[in-house]
């Protein structure tokens, strides 16, 4: 049986959303998509005329997944300030998503992003980055250095 589906979120766009209950420590998803260049993967976002949402995920030896490419319903993991899962990187460069608490059925599957950009942080690049999970202790931002 199927533990989530991917549909509308009131957070942003598209969520991933527990089909059943999942208890605390239970991997849920792989991250998938294409493993890739930074540079690579940040010239097709730039592309793709939409800032602040990105299918691109870093690795600990410099690559990147890009979930836009071959990418899987983990890609819809929207960001929370207070998430109930996390990121885990194996040691072959694989990422999972693991509960970090237990996730009743309906719940969105949060992960919290920790976002870095190259460039200085601008109003512009806030407002790109703005965070909108609503919980008690949002810093405002999916920045790893904004907010908080």
């Amino acid at each position: 049986m199927r533990r989530v589906t991917v549909r509308k979120s009131s957070v942003h766009g598209r969520g991933v959303f527990a089909l059943q209950a999942i208890p605390a420590g239970q991997r849920i998803l792989e991250y998938r998509g294409e493993v890739t260049s930074w540079r690579r993967a940040s010239a097709r976002h730039r592309r793709s005329g939409m800032p602040g949402h990105t299918f691109i995920f870093g690795l600990a030896d410099g690559r990147v997944i890009d979930g836009s490419v071959g990418g899987n319903s983990a890609r819809w993991l929207n960001h929370s300030c207070q998430p109930n899962c996390e990121a885990i990187e194996d040691e072959r460069g694989r990422v999972f998503i693991e509960t970090l608490r237990h996730v009743m059925p309906g719940d969105e599957l949060f992960i919290a992003y920790g976002l870095t950009v190259g460039d200085a942080i601008t109003p512009e690049i806030l407002a790109d980055y703005a965070c909108h999970c609503g919980t008690k202790r949002c810093t405002g931002s999916m920045l790893a250095s904004a907010g908080g």
